[in-house]
């Protein structure tokens, strides 16, 4: 048995506490309030609701490229570069990629891998040995599942996924697709799929955001990558208004997957409450994933984010919560617990 003291953001209003939470066995067997002179600050590990991992061996390969340049299937700069890598580079690109996510307090990530099964093996090879778990979205072929979580499709404008999507329904498996990134052409389309997950939504408008209310479809947002490859602003107070939320650093090749640059990005420039990015950044992807984790109370998963509140950046603050949110880096990570 384990006891980590300090602040705790505790429940799903993260509501800063003076206490402790006590784990056995790898889960949370109880949240107390006590009198601690413990500085730390404890929050769940993070969840990073969509990465592409595979486009580590291409960072920053895309600077300055537009979205069809940069990603687009099938001769973009990263479907080239992840053509012409060895499976040995890709497995050790992707392991030191999930190496920095252990170490900045990722529990899990949302994955769109691919060349399909073997893209998939791939991953999974890159995953043994690690704390950090890859939740595997598939391409190509719902085969893939026998390896796979689920399947991820690249856009209803990019081909018809409609034989894909009633075989991952057949399998029990969820499919997630992307839509309104460079427009909202493709955004009916996909709702059409009956998805399980939306990625980006930038162009959602009032029509979108009714049918996915009514078909009760999270979305992912990734607004930095958005902001990089220069495709709008996604709608985050409308999309939160109509579903779940969950935030992702999206591919590799363009932004660090760090969720602590995501959380102060999107606090900072949307109309979002910090308690509302926290969970999007955690409780939110978690969810959506199926994970018992993401949120601090009793019986969850034990996978803990542990920081240093008496570091040089965070000492003095009177808002942990903002804190966690605005100010911290992976430099504040005292301990990641998975």
């Amino acid at each position: 048995m384990e006891q980590l003291e300090g602040t705790v953001l505790a429940g799903s209003a993260f509501e800063p506490m003076a206490g402790r939470v006590v784990v056995d066995d790898g889960e949370i067997t109880a949240v107390e309030a006590v009198d601690t002179e413990s500085t730390d600050i404890v929050l769940p590990a993070f969840v990073n609701a969509h990465t592409h991992i595979g486009d580590s061996v291409a960072k920053d390969a895309a600077v300055g490229l537009s979205l069809e340049e940069a990603v687009a299937p099938p001769d973009s700069r990263k479907h080239r570069r992840l053509a012409a890598a060895s499976r040995e580079e890709l497995v050790a690109a992707m392991g030191r990629t999930m190496g920095f996510m252990e170490q900045t307090g990722t529990a899990a990530f949302l994955d769109f891998r691919e060349f399909g099964l073997e893209g998939a093996r791939a991953l999974r090879a890159a995953e043994d040995g690690r704390d950090v778990s890859a939740f595997i979205f598939g391409s190509d072929d719902p085969a893939v599942l026998a390896v796979a979580d689920g399947f991820g499709a690249s856009g209803a404008n990019d081909a018809d996924f409609s034989a894909e999507r009633a075989a991952v329904r057949e399998a029990g498996a969820p499919f997630a697709i992307h839509a309104g990134e460079p427009d909202a052409t493709d955004i009916h389309p996909a709702l059409d799929l009956e998805p399980d997950l939306l990625i980006h939504m930038v162009h959602a408008e009032a029509d979108h955001l009714e049918r996915v209310a009514d078909q009760s479809v999270p979305i992912v947002a990734c607004p930095r990558t958005n902001a990089v490859l220069d495709v709008g602003r996604p709608p985050i107070r409308e999309l939160l208004d109509h579903t779940t939320v969950a935030l992702g650093t999206d591919n590799v090749m363009l932004n660090g997957p760090s969720m602590f640059r995501e959380m102060e990005y999107t606090a900072k420039n949307f109309d979002v409450t910090d308690r509302e990015v926290l969970r999007m950044a955690t409780t939110a992807g978690a969810a959506i994933a199926g994970l018992d984790c993401g949120v601090i109370e009793p019986g969850r998963r034990a996978a803990l984010l542990v920081l240093d509140g008496d570091s040089d950046n965070l000492a003095g603050t009177e808002n942990p919560r903002s804190a966690v949110v605005r100010r911290a880096t992976g430099l504040d990570v005292k301990r990641v617990v998975l």
